[in-house]
């Protein structure tokens, strides 16, 4: 047997098995129960196809999803509680800050579900977490209180990190967006070049110190208006800073997110 034939049927064996592996894969995957992270009961497509149509569910119940969005309009600015569908308070229309979207509060019932994504790498949720983000970004557009981006970019990992955790969040969540929203994605022009700690347990002055200049922007960046995809705004310490390299080249940017954790005192 020649080196080319030999080459070619391990070739085709490695396909082969390949194949094998993703059907066994898929196969597994479908026979197990899927239930929901947050009340532990099973989920059942039919029921929910009722509620949220053209959506598979997964990871989140239709029940603990549909409690966990937003019962009311929300302050694009602070996240406070508005009577009417606008994008500010009256608060916030004094100074107009960066608009922040997101289909639910940190702080009321998705929090565990979107830290596990993090930490604990269960991204069963993710998917249908995003769709809402992606009706409510649609829902803002149709309305006229937003515009929509010419380019999606995800809060960049430092290399360390992305090597530690695996993935980013920020990406997956950019990537689907970009999928149902039909906006490209630009995953080069923003990079993270200081290995910051972690923010969760620092104070606000200590995330501003550790976030500054920890980004850097290529130069020469051709979009007028780009939405930031991260998966939770707390502080806003992290977006602030990336968006303030996006204004020096004269750059609109808003922020969107899975969920955004309200400033104290908004929640009383």
């Amino acid at each position: 047997m020649s080196v080319t034939v030999f080459k070619r049927k391990m070739s085709g064996l490695v396909k082969h098995s390949k194949s094998v592996y993703q059907f066994a894969s898929v196969a597994l995957l479908s026979s197990l129960p899927n239930r929901c992270q947050l009340c532990q009961h099973r989920i059942e497509q039919l029921d929910y196809q009722q509620l949220f149509p053209n959506q598979v569910l997964s990871g989140i119940c239709q029940v603990c999803l549909a409690a966990s969005l937003y019962q009311h309009e929300v302050c694009l600015g602070c996240g406070c509680e508005i009577p009417l569908l606008q994008a500010y308070c009256g608060k916030c229309l004094k100074h107009t800050p960066m608009l922040v979207v997101a289909p639910c509060s940190y702080h009321q019932g998705l929090g565990p579900l979107i830290a596990a994504i993090k930490y604990q790498q269960q991204c069963a949720p993710l998917n249908a977490i995003t769709q809402q983000l992606a009706t409510r970004i649609s829902q803002l557009i149709e309305h006229k209180l937003i515009r929509a981006p010419q380019v999606l970019v995800p809060v960049p990992l430092h290399p360390n990190r992305l090597r530690q955790r695996g993935f980013n969040q920020a990406w997956l969540i950019a990537n689907r967006l970009s999928q149902l929203l039909d906006i490209p994605l630009d995953d080069t022009s923003l990079t993270r070049v200081v290995d910051t700690v972690p923010q969760a347990d620092l104070s606000g002055k200590q995330r501003r110190e550790n976030c500054h200049n920890a980004f850097k922007l290529s130069d020469n960046v051709s979009y007028q208006r780009v939405a930031l995809i991260d998966d939770v705004v707390t502080t806003g310490t992290t977006v602030d800073e990336i968006a303030r390299l996006f204004s020096q080249q004269y750059i609109y940017v808003q922020t969107w997110c899975l969920a955004r954790a309200e400033a104290p005192g908004l929640l009383d």
